[in-house]
């Protein structure tokens, strides 16, 4: 994870197609690439754009070193042509894409890069890698808070994560999207994240018995004290016991605060309910109930439809690894390529999938919101020359059944032009806010979903419409594809 320059973090096709392009420079023309994917993942009505700062950081360093070209060299496949030129290489292109922490939903451009093929065909490897895993994590730790219904939710996946770099910048991800901090310190450090964390089951087996752990952990950390009960047995030991640290500390004089019991095991609904009334009859309503064990969006509904008294939640593996949607789905492909008269001549890709067939050409993305409510209504990919007004009516169809339409008059609802630059002719024009910033802005763009598209079952989905001039453009290239065959 120290090593900035991820050049090779690539598959060796882009390496040996770039000799290709290098060999027959007549070929190596500008080019748009649309990184997208085809269908939000945990069944969703949305996701979450997330890895954009370590995209740009990737681009920033993305240069051969010098280790790098005797390592290719070695491979016996590249000429000696080829190789000084890569010694050489520095990005040219431009970059754009959905801003991190933005909504996203399929089919849309969510970085477009416009840069020599070869660059471009460079960047592709990384740059999936990169968006797909943390905006996986990002989108499951989303559907996981919501699931919470306004508990704190804690990352606590690290020793879960597929590696180091998976644990970190999954970790990061997922506090972008709601949770409100992790276990994992060195993602603390590098993204100025809160770290939380209380104490394992060997703390407690260490110790001669359990109240003695529990006082003993009680008196170095008297305003963050979560006690884990469930070491021996959970009602009849652990909350016993850390009633009694916790008036053992109030007989102290500390104020209590941060204060509460971890459950570890066990039906967390039936225990979390019995520790409750244990704790108020104690005198200590304020003390926190917190969970962990194997969690995820559908048991945290299931725990707060059963009526747990948990208010605070641990969740590890499910989250960290998406266990039960492990990959993203994102793809890049070709939609345009350069003329000798600088206009971009639109390419697609035919599948027998409909849902595979790619919209062409040089796109852009207006988000469109009903102005009442700045509920999220539809988005609509159009071609980067059109220019659309709030102060026109607007008419959207189903770029599928299209004659299903929506008509939405002046005033009725506002634009929003979606995808930002990064780079522009290899120039970064991109400023990385805080982790946490980017939080708050991740929040409220939840926030403008309706309830429909965020429950966890069968989500109404949000609309993602052709303008009709891009519409025309796809139809036009599939006929051409069919005449020609």
């Amino acid at each position: 994870m120290d090593r900035q320059n991820l050049t090779l973090l690539t598959d060796l096709y882009e390496l040996t197609m770039m000799q290709g392009y290098f060999k027959h420079k007549d070929e190596n023309k500008n080019v748009i690439f649309d990184a997208f994917f085809r269908t939000n993942p945990f069944g969703g009505g949305y996701s979450i754009m997330c890895g954009i700062e370590q995209l740009v950081n990737y681009v920033k360093e993305l240069h051969f070193s010098d280790g790098d070209i005797e390592y290719l060299r070695s491979i016996g496949i590249f000429d000696e042509d080829f190789l000084n030129y890569l010694a050489n290489f520095h990005f040219t292109g431009s970059i754009y894409a959905i801003p991190e922490g933005a909504l996203m939903f399929p089919r849309e451009p969510m970085v477009k890069v416009i840069a020599p093929i070869m660059e471009a065909q460079l960047v592709e490897t990384a740059i999936l890698n990169i968006i797909n895993h943390q905006s996986l994590i990002a989108t499951k730790a989303a559907r996981i808070c919501y699931a919470a219904q306004g508990d704190g939710i804690m990352e606590f996946g690290l020793r879960r994560a597929q590696g180091p770099d998976a644990g970190t910048y999954g970790a990061r991800a997922a506090v972008i999207a709601g949770c409100v901090g992790t276990s994992n310190v060195l993602c603390g450090e590098l993204f100025k994240v809160p770290v939380k964390g209380t104490h394992a089951h060997s703390w407690i087996m260490s110790f001669e018995d359990e109240l003695t752990a529990f006082k003993t952990y009680a008196d170095m950390y008297p305003t963050a004290c979560i006690l884990l009960v469930d070491t021996y047995d959970t009602l009849k030991s652990g909350v016993p016991n850390a009633i009694k640290t916790f008036q053992y500390l109030r007989d102290k004089g500390i104020e209590l605060k941060g204060y509460g019991i971890r459950l570890d095991s066990g039906d967390l609904a039936y225990l979390s309910k019995k520790a409750r009334k244990m704790l108020d009859a104690a005198g200590f309503e304020d003390a926190v109930i917190s969970a962990s064990n194997d969690l995820d969006e559908n048991l945290i509904s299931s725990l707060k439809a059963q009526g747990a008294a948990i208010r605070s939640w641990g969740v590890g593996t499910h989250l960290i690894t998406a266990k039960d949607n492990p990959s993203f789905g994102g793809v890049y492909k070709l939609a345009a390529i350069q003329q000798d008269d600088g206009s971009y001549l639109p390419k697609i890709k035919v599948s027998e999938n409909t849902e595979k067939v790619t919209n062409p050409g040089n796109k852009k993305i207006y988000r469109i919101y009903e102005k009442i409510t700045g509920k999220l209504i539809a988005d609509l990919i159009c071609l980067d020359e059109e220019v659309f007004s709030e102060d026109d009516p607007l008419t959207l169809f189903d770029p599928v059944e299209p004659w299903k339409k929506t008509k939405l008059k002046p005033g009725e609802y506002t634009l929003r032009e979606l995808m930002v630059p990064l780079f522009i002719d290899g120039k970064c024009v991109y400023e990385s806010r805080e982790t946490m910033d980017i939080r708050d802005y991740c929040l409220k763009e939840q926030d403008t979903l309706w309830e429909e598209s965020r429950r966890l079952v069968n989500p109404h989905q949000i609309y993602v419409d052709l303008s009709r001039k891009l519409y025309d453009t796809k139809n036009d290239l599939l006929n051409k594809v069919h005449d020609a065959i």
